[in-house]
């Protein structure tokens, strides 16, 4: 469904993706990880057709950039930061639902879903609601369509627990679709996702698949080795029964299947530390180096 073929997009000189390369299925449900930095937003952007760049981006077939409109008809999407927008709410609900052509009876009940009554901020500027507030009216316009393809950039942002609870009821009732999800908290999306990516510097480093495991109470090894020695990484490792040599750079445990996705999550705080992953016989095997290469284990 989404193919990205070495994308590069640099700012003020810097690159930001870095001849990055992914294919995204149309049952792929993707946790996109990665420090601050490491790319995440700036490759959604491209999805979006928002800028321009290096590289081939394909979802079904078009280009965001050239054919924006239409890929944006088919894509519901969470931004990570709101837009200013000053129309009120209730006049931005019905121009969403009017763009789509859906009903905003929809966005209304799940608004209401996530805890916030509309018709007692219908009448106020979207721009001057509370953080919660916009993030709740994002989430229903972008659920209250018919389309193809989720993108959600830290959806969770903002949202007190109950209403995080209520958009992961509603992404699970929505499992079907295609979706990538950016999130820092991948142990909060980790029943929700069959799929694992990070970013480092604009290289995708991880690629890891759930349904790779052929058993998923299977216990695999893993090996970590880091760039340096740093005493909070040696308490989160431990906690999870790592030992280290002489050394302290490098790491070995085991990790069972269903606790993989959290543990990946663990090591997302990590990335700029290490600078390899070696995870069963089928991870991913990770290089943070200069190099950036990304190797398969077995």
């Amino acid at each position: 469904m989404i193919r990205i073929d070495a994308v590069t997009k640099t700012f003020r000189r810097t690159p930001v993706l870095d001849r990055l390369s992914l294919e995204i299925g149309a049952g792929d449900r993707v946790a996109l990880i990665g420090a601050n930095g490491a790319g995440k937003t700036t490759l959604i952007r491209c999805l979006l057709g928002e800028y321009s760049h290096g590289g081939t981006i394909e979802i079904d077939g078009k280009a965001p950039r050239k054919a924006r409109r239409e890929v944006l008809k088919r894509i519901g999407f969470v931004p990570q930061l709101p837009p200013p927008l000053k129309m009120p709410v209730g006049e931005l609900i019905h121009f969403a639902a009017q763009v789509c052509d859906s009903a905003p009876e929809r966005m209304v009940d799940l608004a209401g879903a996530l805890g916030l009554e509309l018709a007692e901020v219908s009448g106020r500027p979207f721009h001057k609601l509370s953080g919660g507030q916009k993030q709740k009216i994002l989430v229903a316009i972008a659920l209250g369509r018919d389309v193809e393809l989720l993108i959600l950039d830290e959806p969770t942002a903002n949202l007190d627990p109950a209403a995080r609870r209520g958009l992961f009821d509603m992404l699970a009732e929505r499992a079907h679709l295609p979706m990538i999800v950016s999130s820092h908290r991948l142990d909060e999306i980790a029943g929700l996702v069959n799929r694992v990516v990070e970013l480092d510097r604009g290289r995708v480093v991880l690629d890891d698949r759930v349904e790779e495991a052929d058993d998923t109470a299977a216990v695999q090894a893993c090996r970590l080795e880091i760039a340096r020695v740093d005493l909070a990484f040696e308490k989160a490792v431990g906690e999870w029964g790592f030992t280290s040599d002489a050394g302290r750079l490098v790491w070995h445990g085991r990790v069972a299947g269903p606790d993989r996705l959290r543990f990946l999550g663990m090591l997302a705080r990590y990335s700029g530390l290490l600078t390899v992953i070696e995870l069963g016989a089928r991870g991913a095997v990770p290089d943070l180096s200069d190099a950036g290469r990304t190797r398969r284990a077995g």
